[in-house]
């Protein structure tokens, strides 16, 4: 049985305050033991209010997001970002995440401008707000699931929705509500996704003022799936994927992860974020073109990054 902890994930308006663990659950197993936030330490910078940084999303749910990662002692960090590409020192949120198999971040609460969790932990998905709502248990039955990505308004409502990839390889939409629950699921497709290594994607990659996805082949070929802005059965995607052209530098199977938080530099349109297997984390700045969508990479971070065995 599970004990609720009231952690709300709160951005310090001041360098003084802490930043508390969301969706941090108590139980009485040695399996999933939380650890109290930490204090930044001399190696981190004080976090300041980013508040004016994280802008209020946009319809096709693009916008100025945090990075978070988790490291293989299921501690999470914060990483804010700067508004021009790249981020702030990271920030600890504290521990206890190693048993949660999913993990994503949306932006729901404080009229979304808030970094809401959702959890999977044993099954049960969890969803905690940043601001004014407890941690709620969604649903069990989540075990059924092997990835969950946060990917923007894709349903055409007001609020960010979940992809989920079922152990058969279908991929399933679930649209956000205001108090952070989900509606029923829709088939986005039946099968095949089993094939694809990395999901992501926080806005509109093709110009067309509607939430895209990206997602990587086991292969190592990257694809834009243009949304239809609907939550139509097997129709969330339009008929035409696109295929990503080769970036300088890696190919993109050589990246150990990829990811979107949005539109980090600033300039209005989603970009990709890429970690080397040297642990330099990269940009890849979005274009708004359905066929080149990613400019030259540039890169925002030396080292290090590879610590992470989650970045979302």
């Amino acid at each position: 049985m599970f004990t609720f902890l009231r952690r709300p994930l709160c951005r310090a308006a001041a360098v003084t305050g802490a930043l508390a663990v969301a969706a941090v659950l108590a139980v009485t197993t040695a399996k999933f033991a939380p650890i109290s936030p930490a204090q930044p330490d001399s190696t981190q910078a004080a976090r300041t209010d980013q508040a004016p940084l994280i802008q209020e999303a946009a319809a096709n749910g693009t916008g100025l997001f945090p990075l978070i990662g988790r490291n293989k002692d299921g501690r999470l960090y914060d990483h804010e970002p700067k508004g021009t590409g790249g981020f702030a020192a990271k920030f600890d949120l504290g521990g206890g995440y190693s048993g949660s198999t999913l993990l994503a971040q949306a932006n729901i609460s404080n009229n979304q401008t808030g970094t809401d969790l959702y959890v999977v932990l044993d099954g049960t998905l969890y969803y905690t707000a940043e601001r004014g709502n407890d941690t709620k248990v969604l649903g069990t039955g989540w075990d059924k699931y092997t990835l969950l990505a946060s990917v923007g308004n894709m349903g055409g409502t007001a609020h960010p929705d979940l992809l989920a990839r079922d152990t058969g390889g279908a991929l399933w939409l679930y649209q956000g509500k205001a108090d952070g629950t989900l509606a029923a699921r829709v088939a986005v497709r039946t099968s095949g996704w089993n094939g694809m290594d990395e999901v992501t994607g926080r806005g509109d990659y093709t110009g067309d003022g509607k939430a895209d996805v990206i997602a990587r082949s086991t292969a190592g070929v990257l694809y834009v799936y243009p949304g239809s802005g609907t939550a139509t059965a097997e129709a969330v995607f339009a008929n035409t994927r696109y295929t990503v052209p080769a970036n300088t530098g890696l190919a993109w199977k050589d990246y150990t992860a990829l990811v979107s938080v949005g539109d980090n530099d600033g300039d209005g349109k989603p970009d990709l974020l890429g970690v080397d297997s040297a642990g330099a984390l990269w940009l890849f700045k979005g274009t708004g073109s359905a066929t080149a969508p990613f400019g030259a990479r540039t890169q925002i971070g030396t080292s290090g990054w590879t610590a992470y065995n989650l970045l979302f």
